[in-house]
């Protein structure tokens, strides 16, 4: 098949599994322990939003032992409608990441800590998400193509003009605050991580290089280097690879994790994964701080996602007494 037909076949695969697409926009709802979950302890809170963020409704998961185990450390995920209860979800598949949390806490593979599920903006997911400076490095001809765009199923691509950055200082200036008043977690960078999968993933990843001194890592499944669903005369892996050239910092404190595999949108991404893996190695970024794996055979999903969660965690926030644990075999 030509590469044309073919990634335009991937793209059509990709809609389907694509995390909360065609979520509603978030809207505020009743603060309280409204939030469904396996195993631990769920409350919902509002965050107002700002000028250009829209405010909305946060599920905060609590692990089995509140509080014995605070201060928690604090993990940020994307797609907060996406993460717990499949029987509210658009494809009934969810992270089940309450269960993959508690389960790597009670083991020790993992420091205490919270989840703060943020859901993503509905119509406006992609403009949100994207990552805004190195979207304004393409050129201006491409941007306004891609604001003019649609997906192979009709809706805008772009619902609105992106706003990533403003998002991210949203989370550090609004939603981490709000978390700290009102649960006893820990105000420590080191003990703050996003993680997010697909355009989240990349938003995972640019939220820590745009905030460095405010989170301890990211973890990035599934990154869409794409940036759209079409790779044929694309200019947006190299610029995200331009931007992770300049904005990575420098090896040391942070911890950072990247997965992908290799059906359905997964498809397009190991060769964009292994430049990016190449800037970090010439930056310095060596293992235990930098993972990179591949799951041959897996998809773009969040049963998929979901079975690569706790590795995610326990790298992320390996416990204290775990640091120097010898680690799993790399890819």
């Amino acid at each position: 098949m030509p590469r044309r037909r073919l990634h335009a076949a991937l793209a059509l695969i990709a809609l389907s599994v694509l995390p909360a697409t065609s979520a509603a926009s978030p809207a505020p709802l009743p603060d309280g322990p409204l939030l469904r979950v396996e195993t631990g302890r769920g409350e919902r809170i509002t965050v107002a939003g700002t000028d250009t963020v829209p405010g909305r409704s946060i599920d905060v998961w609590l692990p089995p032992d509140d509080p014995d185990g605070a201060p928690y450390a604090v993990v940020v995920m994307f797609d907060g409608q996406m993460l717990f209860d499949a029987s509210t979800t658009w494809n009934r598949q969810a992270w089940r990441a309450d269960v993959a949390a508690a389960a790597v806490q009670q083991v020790g593979r993992a420091r205490p800590f919270v989840i703060v599920a943020v859901p993503n903006a509905g119509p406006a997911r992609h403009a949100e998400y994207f990552p805004q400076k190195p979207f304004e490095a393409l050129p201006a001809a491409f941007r306004t193509s891609l604001a003019a765009g649609r997906r192979p199923d009709g809706p805008a691509l772009f619902a609105r003009e992106v706003y990533s950055d403003a998002f991210a200082r949203w989370l550090v200036e609004a939603v981490l605050p709000a978390v700290e008043a009102r649960f006893p977690v820990s105000r420590d960078p080191d003990d703050r991580v996003v993680v997010g999968s697909s355009m989240g993933g990349l938003m995972a990843m640019y939220t820590v290089l745009e905030h460095p001194a405010a989170f301890g890592g990211f973890g990035a499944l599934s990154t869409h280097w794409p940036g759209i669903f079409e790779m044929a005369d694309n200019p947006i892996p190299a610029a995200f690879q331009s931007y992770v050239r300049t904005m990575l910092p420098a090896p040391g404190r942070h911890r950072l994790y990247f997965d992908h595999g290799n059906a359905t949108l997964d498809a397009l991404y190991p060769p964009l994964q292994a430049e990016v893996d190449r800037i970090a190695v010439d930056r310095g970024w060596r293992f235990p701080a930098y993972r990179s794996l591949a799951f041959p055979g897996e998809a773009h999903t969040e049963d998929a996602w979901a079975q690569r969660l706790p590795g995610v965690f326990s790298f992320l926030l390996p416990a204290r007494t775990a640091e120097t644990a010898n680690p799993p075999s790399r890819r």
